[in-house]
């Protein structure tokens, strides 16, 4: 039962929805009798530490951590939290939530509550990216974007207008004027279709590492990924026209499953990407510059769901 939580929360989430979920998620909870400790650090670095100090004291621990904020928070929260054996509970209010729906938490943050006061749990697997210039590995519950798709959310980040998807849409059409494809290498171990060591070159627009199947808010760029069959998918989006990007973008953000013959989908317990310059960003928060490593983690995180 759920008597207790450590609340952390990012004003900034969804540009300004995660603090007005915050605070009815901190009213709601109390009208339940439930304990909140709030956790607001000014940094990503501040808050991870907020998040370690609040589950170091053995005789103090929550019953859950709960990030009430997008992807990106849950993202930071992971750090501290994957280990622990607490389980962490979703209040959405980021712009993309994609974790929550991809375990069906619901938007509403009064039921988002309930779900978790509720203590069901459903074991997920995480992904780990480590880059060659970073030497840490970062955990990640979604999507790691490489190339072009790391830009985009990049820039969708930093834009204010418009809200939800259509805002990776406008970042994607401002990054087409770029350069496009890059040369890439893959490197697969863990493999259901190919023998460990199998390497793939091709010039690609970006390479997507999934651990769920949507990002930026629904859009489905790993649309077979299973989120607890210790995998990670792999889509390489290969050299096209920025006419051809352009058509595909509609597609990709209204969650539509897409299959052109410069799609590449690949599973695998390990990925390593190699591509000059390309940057990654893991649930939509840079991670550094390729080459990375990635790794499935399979069963590493228990979630509160409905």
């Amino acid at each position: 039962m759920v008597r207790s939580v450590a609340l952390v929360t990012n004003p900034l989430s969804g540009h300004g929805k995660g603090a007005l979920v915050a605070v009815e998620a901190v009213n709601r909870f109390a009208e339940r009798g439930v304990q909140v400790t709030e956790i607001r650090g000014d940094s990503a670095a501040e808050t991870e530490r907020l998040v370690r100090k609040a589950l170091a004291d053995p005789d103090a621990r929550p019953d859950a951590v709960v990030a009430a904020g997008g992807d990106g928070l849950t993202c930071v929260v992971l750090q501290a939290l994957v280990g622990t054996g607490i389980p962490l509970g979703l209040i959405p209010g980021g712009t993309g939530n994609d974790l929550a729906r991809e375990l069906g938490v619901p938007d509403d943050t009064a039921a988002a509550v309930a779900a978790v006061l509720g203590g069901n749990t459903r074991t997920i697997d995480l992904g780990t990216v480590e880059t060659d210039e970073s030497g840490r590995a970062v955990w990640f519950a979604t999507v790691t974007g490489t190339g072009l798709d790391a830009r985009v959310t990049l820039r969708a980040n930093d834009l204010r207008w418009p809200n939800g998807p259509m805002r990776y849409t406008v970042a994607a059409l401002l990054e087409l004027v770029g350069k496009l494809a890059v040369p890439y290498r893959i490197e697969l171990t863990g493999s259901p279709d190919h023998p460990d060591g199998t390497v793939l070159e091709r010039d690609a627009v970006m390479v997507a590492v999934g651990n769920t199947r949507t990002y930026g808010g629904g859009m489905l760029i790993a649309p077979d990924a299973v989120i607890d069959d210790g995998l990670l998918d792999v889509t390489v989006v290969g050299a096209m026209s920025r006419l051809e990007m352009v058509r595909l973008l509609p597609a990709l953000s209204s969650g539509k499953r897409i299959d052109h013959p410069a799609m590449l989908q690949l599973k695998a317990r390990e990925i390593r990407l190699t591509a000059p310059g390309a940057p990654a960003t893991a649930d939509g928060d840079p991670v550094g510059l390729l080459p990375a490593l990635f790794r499935a983690g399979p069963g590493a995180l228990d979630v509160l769901v409905p």
